[in-house]
């Protein structure tokens, strides 16, 4: 019997990655990644080419992991979609983008619309129906923004689009996203009964230029003659609606059963519990999960990946020519810093708000700070404060769990930052929590191939995934450490409340 493949792609917020996954054993036998780059126009506004970027890459992907593993293109069973997101694409009717795509979170452009929509619907009536409150990771306003700001741009939509399912149109020729992602896009969305709102047509946009809902794991649709040909993928091979980043991560981590929590530290982090009841909550967000009867609990950080990206390319000059000269990475070049600076950096505090911050704020005003800076401070300080900033963003979340009486059962680590060890220790001793690494490090693309599995029936369910995933690493909290921050960690809480005013009279003079 010959055997079968899945390909599993996902669009991220620097790189686009593609898996071709041999079904029985998991074994990756071919991989592609492009890097790419943001383009940020104005402040607050992050955004994508769709055509270079998305689609140009995925059929750049599809043609490399053929071509390197050398199998015969109908050997694919099935293929799965993820992205970043929520982002807002406008597309016409032949799915032609009508714009720069609009990226998640990281783009705080929609702040008036937020507003008024908070006005003309009410905070409490956005929640009872959407199970969230607004905030820029919210697509509805950012669907106003452009009803209000490009309103040719609005007229000649005909639907809007995310990452994955702009893919899986250029696919199959079909508008559809995954329940899970739809639930990203309030207030449009009605959580409970998994359906987009009617009554808000003429406020915010027409419900039928959404696009269709089903399930991560239901087939959208099959490769078309026109996409066969760009991507060298057998026409007719099944293409599944796919699902965001985050979630495809979650499965890569082996989240299956209910109490299993998916840890993201990517370019930004997420964290997603599974749960067998929907629960709203005023600082996080409840969603639909992947399977029918399942839902998820989800909050996230704006920046976690990226404050080290940063930290690299503007105050690392001498890591970086190494790296172009002798190829030494220079993300690990710079966690030797780590030995010169003790824990808590010399009383250095950062805020990790460089792009505004989801949970548990919800304030796209939020900026970055350096708090404490003094003449005796080093360069290895200011990147070891970088660091910590984010162990004490996950306790504040953990502790926002806990105040809602939430209580994960096993926390899985992945992403690029938990190749970093020491990092998640920090991370563990900051917040006091537990965490288990899987050996493969592939990231969504690989939870992608295995939902396409599921939805051609090569897999019965999600729980299936523990075939794949094995783990290699267990962190756990220094009681002594944990104690240590936490004196530091309360001038963190602190320094944010004394200086939000300020954040967002920064944001008002800079937005003008």
């Amino acid at each position: 019997m010959a055997k079968s493949y899945l390909l599993g792609v996902d669009i991220g917020t620097y790189s686009s990655k593609g898996v071709l996954v041999e079904t029985e054993t998991g074994d990756v036998i071919a991989e592609h990644v492009i890097e790419h780059t943001l383009s940020m126009p104005k402040p607050g506004w992050v955004e994508h080419d769709p055509d270079r970027t998305w689609w140009g890459e995925f059929v750049s992907i599809c043609r490399e992991v053929l071509e390197r593993s050398g199998i015969q293109p109908g050997h694919v069973a099935g293929v799965g979609v993820s992205g970043i997101g929520p982002c807002v694409l406008p597309v016409d009717s032949s799915g032609n983008p009508l714009r720069q795509a609009i990226l998640y979170g990281i783009d705080t452009r929609a702040s008036d619309e937020i507003a008024y929509l908070e006005k003309e619907l009410g905070r409490e009536n956005i929640f009872k129906h959407s199970a969230t409150h607004l905030s820029s990771s919210a697509n509805g306003p950012k669907i106003l923004w452009i009803k209000n700001h490009e309103p040719e741009v609005y007229s000649k939509s005909r639907w809007f689009l995310t990452s994955q399912s702009y893919i899986v149109f250029k696919l199959t020729g079909r508008a559809v996203m995954d329940n899970y992602t739809a639930c990203t896009y309030a207030p449009l969305i009605d959580v409970e009964n998994i359906r987009w709102r009617e009554d808000l047509d003429d406020l915010i946009v027409p419900f039928d230029k959404l696009p269709d809902m089903s399930l991560s794991c239901e087939i959208a649709g099959y490769v078309t003659t026109q996409s066969a040909r760009q991507t060298g993928l057998k026409e007719g091979t099944p293409v599944i609606a796919g699902t965001l980043d985050s979630a495809a991560e979650a499965i890569s981590a082996g989240v299956a059963e209910f109490g299993d929590m998916m840890m993201m530290f990517g370019s930004s982090n997420s964290f997603i519990l599974k749960t067998d009841r929907l629960v709203p909550t005023d600082n996080y967000w409840a969603l639909n999960w992947l399977e029918p009867d399942t839902f998820a609990f989800v909050g996230g950080m704006s920046t976690v990946g990226s404050l080290t990206r940063w930290f690299r390319d503007n105050l690392s000059p001498l890591e970086l020519a190494d790296q172009k000269t002798h190829g030494k990475n220079a993300y690990a070049a710079l966690s030797e810093l780590l030995n010169d600076s003790p824990p808590g950096a010399r009383g250095l505090i950062a805020l990790p708000y460089f792009e505004g911050e989801r949970t548990p704020m919800y304030d796209p005003n939020a900026k970055g700070v350096l708090f404490g800076l003094t003449l005796k401070h080093t360069r290895a300080d200011i990147y070891r404060a970088l660091l910590e900033s984010i162990g004490f963003g996950i306790r504040h979340n953990f502790d926002g769990m806990i105040a809602e009486y939430i209580y994960p059962k096993r926390i899985l680590a992945v992403g690029g930052g938990s190749r970093n060890l020491a990092w998640m220790q920090i991370i563990s001793n900051i917040a006091n929590i537990e965490m288990s690494i899987p050996d493969q490090q592939i990231g969504s693309s690989y939870g992608d191939a295995f939902l396409a599995g599921v939805g051609v029936g090569l897999f019965t369910s999600l729980g299936e995934i523990k075939k794949w995933v094995r783990y290699t690493h267990q962190i756990s909290p220094d009681p002594k450490a944990t104690s240590s921050y936490l004196p530091l960690y309360r001038i963190y809480r602190e320094l944010y409340e004394q200086t939000r005013g300020l954040m967002g009279d920064l944001s008002a003079l800079y937005s003008r």
